[in-house]
């Protein structure tokens, strides 16, 4: 037997996936995909540089939809905290909210707060 001789280990790194749809407020002209992908693209922060994806991280986007994909670990967290920035730089912060999905944990959607009118609930 060989000591001091290292394993090679064949399980791959589980990367994580989360998708965020926004097809609601793309649809009503609120805000545009491409922007929010941008963006993400801009905002991310890999090795602690913005911007700096390279072979880690990707960002595709798909109709009302944009996957971002990492290697690493990536937090829930920091994709709802980017998620609620854009809405605040853009002034959309009092019509959408960030919400995880019930089914799947991984899966963000833009959603409309629901405002009832004052003067129904008054009578």
């Amino acid at each position: 037997m060989a000591r001091g001789v290292a394993v090679k280990s064949s399980a791959k790194k589980k990367g994580v996936a989360f998708v965020i749809d926004c097809s609601k407020p793309v649809d009503d002209e609120i805000m545009e995909i491409a922007t929010l992908e941008k963006f993400l693209q801009e905002r991310i922060k890999v090795g602690g540089k913005p911007g700096a994806l390279g072979d880690s991280v990707s960002i595709t986007k798909e109709k009302g939809k944009i996957t971002v994909t990492a290697d690493s670990n990536f937090s829930k967290r920091y994709i709802t905290s980017l998620l609620s920035f854009i809405t605040f730089k853009y002034n959309i912060r009092d019509w959408l909210r960030v919400v995880a999905s019930n089914k799947d944990r991984n899966m963000y959607e833009l959603r409309y707060f629901n405002i009832e009118d004052d003067s129904a609930s008054d009578e």
